[in-house]
């Protein structure tokens, strides 16, 4: 059931980028009295599930789940149709009308996809504003207990100030920040240290696969879940939501420090205090030789950290007005996150292309229970990384278009049908590589993780 919920919504997310920005193409060429013959959802090789024509258009939906395309008469597009080029330019076709509206006809996909993240971005901003924790309010430092955060440098107790020179506003964002940065300043016992991230980080990411979970973490009080039975303080007088607060006297706030503490005392009795609601109380334990009580350790939201006063989170609320700049800031900071992102991809030594994923990785990021909210901000950020991706100057994709287009209109010169032709296949082959590329990714990753 999980695995259809995250699929059905990573369709219909699929499916309305598509039609939408194939709609970005198909209004400019029919307000340019341009022929679209054909309008699809999906690529309908050798026959279609569903298709119907209405005028000269023929909208239908496709077998093949990779895009979705219009085509337009007098264009080489994803169809490959250069015989309709053999014929005689015709009035209606695309290489007939001039350079600046088969510019504009070309960009509409793109513009809409900017557009469409952009304006679902404002109305999420609008709708459900923002809470999160402020990272300056993280007045005791993060919690770096596992191997990713001690290769960068981190150390418990450090509060991260900036990275690349840039504050960083929001906690939650600080691992996408150290993946796409190359250095960060902390404050470790009252210094200020400048610290750089190893030009191979993605690449220990990419290869602790699952296993590397969120490597940066708030401290935790030490709330106890439950008590094995079968412990050495199986008897003891331990509840669950227990908040251990001292240690054989010595008072303590986090988890980490208890297990320190802990670690002192291998194979002696003690005493622990612990937080009961509004009570305190005071509890014998034994310590096993290995530094544990024989409890569960219990995660806690950052909610709950919040009601117990360990943290003060941003709670932001916009009117229509104000979610409108707030929607926009949102849009860049996605759009340069991912350009970052591209840009650590294209060199080798970051390892960043282990991390380049198809359908798989990108369905997966679909929550596995349906959240309105969820939805329209993967929608958003797929949205202007579909928009990005078309932008770039590869034959075959919008960009490419729009590069031998732009050299049109500066040198006078058209490329020739035949060149454009070539180009076209090159740059799909290029992008069927790319696309072997990132799902061979995905079926490798999950072949080791389940290994």
């Amino acid at each position: 059931m999980e695995i259809l919920i995250k699929a059905s919504q990573f369709i219909l997310s699929l499916s309305l980028l598509i039609v939408l920005h194939e709609l970005g193409h198909f209004i400019p060429a029919k307000l340019f009295k341009i022929k679209v013959e054909k309008f699809y959802l999906f690529f309908d090789y050798k026959f279609s599930i569903l298709k119907k024509k209405v005028g000269d258009t023929v909208y239908g939906i496709g077998w093949i789940p990779l895009g979705g395309y219009v085509k337009i008469s007098g264009m080489i597009d994803e169809s490959m149709d250069t015989e309709q080029l053999a014929q005689p330019i015709q009035p209606w076709e695309f290489r007939s009308k001039p350079a600046w509206q088969r510019l504009i006809v070309m960009l509409g996909g793109v513009f809409v996809n900017f557009i469409l993240g952009i304006f679902i971005y404002i109305m999420l901003m609008w709708s459900y504003g923002e809470r999160y924790l402020p990272n300056e309010n993280v007045k005791d430092g993060i919690w770096a207990d596992n191997a990713l955060a001690k290769n960068l440098g981190l150390k418990t107790g450090d509060k991260i100030l900036s990275v690349d020179g840039e504050k960083v506003k929001k906690f939650r964002s600080l691992p996408l920040e150290f993946i796409n940065g190359n250095n960060y300043q902390i404050e470790r016992n009252g210094a200020v240290l400048d610290q750089e991230i190893p030009e191979d980080f993605i690449s220990q990411l990419m290869d602790r696969g699952k296993s590397a979970g969120n490597f940066l973490n708030v401290r935790y009080p030490f709330v106890i879940a439950n008590v094995q039975k079968d412990s050495l303080n199986g008897g003891a007088d331990i509840q669950p939501k227990d908040i251990v607060t001292a240690i054989n006297g010595n008072a303590i706030s986090y988890y980490d420090e208890a297990k320190q503490a802990l670690a002192e005392f291998k194979g002696q009795d003690i005493s622990i205090t612990v937080k009961r609601g509004a009570t305190s109380k005071e509890i014998p334990v034994k310590v096993s030789n290995y530094g544990n009580i024989g409890v569960v350790f219990s995660g806690t939201s950052l909610k709950d950290l919040e009601k117990l006063g360990y943290y003060d989170l941003a709670d932001f609320e916009y009117s229509f007005l104000e979610a409108i700049p707030a929607g926009w800031n949102k849009s860049i900071k996605t759009l340069t996150d991912y350009m970052k992102q591209l840009k650590k991809i294209f060199n080798p030594n970051t390892g960043a292309y282990k991390g380049l994923g198809g359908f798989i990785s990108i369905g997966s990021i679909f929550p596995s229970e349906w959240s309105a909210q969820s939805f329209w901000e993967i929608t958003a950020f797929l949205s202007i990384m579909l928009g990005f991706m078309n932008l770039l100057p590869i034959p075959a994709l919008d960009g490419g278009h729009v590069v031998f287009t732009l050299w049109e209109m500066i040198t006078g010169r058209k490329p020739g049908d035949k060149f454009l032709e070539y180009a076209q296949v090159v740059g799909f082959i290029l992008l069927i590589t790319l696309l072997l590329f990132a799902n061979g990714n995905d079926v490798y990753r999950h072949l080791k993780d389940y290994f």
